[in-house]
């Protein structure tokens, strides 16, 4: 009912292109946690290796990982590739800069989060990336993986990884403008994200799991 019912039709009512530009400049293009201690991220990063189309045939999903050190200039390019900026558009007078992914209007209301014990020169910890900073927040001190692998189905993927990523979203972002329909948006763009991810992990010669498997609330919470 959900899918019929966020279908467009040539009666729809959408909001007015003026009205549109004002809320995109008053809406904030990522979650400040400006309180938290940052950590910036280097603007130039590792190149990848292997060609896209040996990076996608060889993609595949990692039913064994053990956890390895990474270090910190391989997870710079993992975030940037996932979700980071692109092209600032600086030299118009559209709102937002551009990023790694096609996003419903540029709205771009994915927020990535990641936890870590395994990342040289970081802090074991939950973390999150500011595109529009080049930098990460650390929002939490210490090793979570206990508490992350209690909200998976399968628990023991979380002692089995170096870093584990949190494609969450701020669906206001996007329902202001297209209401039901923003929120199919919001899940394609989370698949664009997620495949990214993928292939640089593949690029890097890094094993890649996509967990659905979790216990919502308790993950929220978290």
């Amino acid at each position: 009912m959900f899918h019929e019912n966020s279908k467009t039709s040539p009666y729809d009512s959408f909001i007015a292109h003026e009205e549109l530009r004002v809320k995109m400049g008053e809406i904030l293009i990522y979650q400040e946690f400006l309180e938290f201690p940052e950590t910036r991220l280097p603007e130039v990063h590792p190149p990848l290796t292997g060609s896209l189309q040996e990076c996608i045939l060889a993609r595949e999903t990692a039913r064994e990982m053990v956890p390895q050190k990474i270090d910190f200039d391989t997870l710079a390019a993992l975030l940037q590739y996932a979700y980071g900026e692109t092209r600032s558009n600086a030299d118009n007078n559209f709102p937002h800069p551009f990023r790694t992914v096609p996003s419903g209007g540029a709205l771009y209301p994915l927020e990535i989060f990641f936890h870590t014990t395994m990342v040289e020169g970081l802090q074991p910890g939950m973390y999150h990336f500011s595109p529009s900073r080049n930098s990460i927040q650390l929002l939490s001190m210490g090793d979570e993986t206990r508490s992350i692998s209690e909200n998976l189905v399968q628990p023991e993927l979380a002692y089995g990884a170096s870093v584990m990523f949190f494609i969450t979203a701020l669906f206001d972002r996007s329902i202001f403008k297209y209401g039901d329909r923003g929120y199919r948006f919001i899940c394609l763009e989370a698949g664009h994200c997620a495949q990214n991810i993928n292939l640089v992990a593949q690029s890097f010669d890094l094993g890649s799991t996509n967990i659905g498997g979790y216990y919502d609330r308790k993950m929220d919470k978290l």
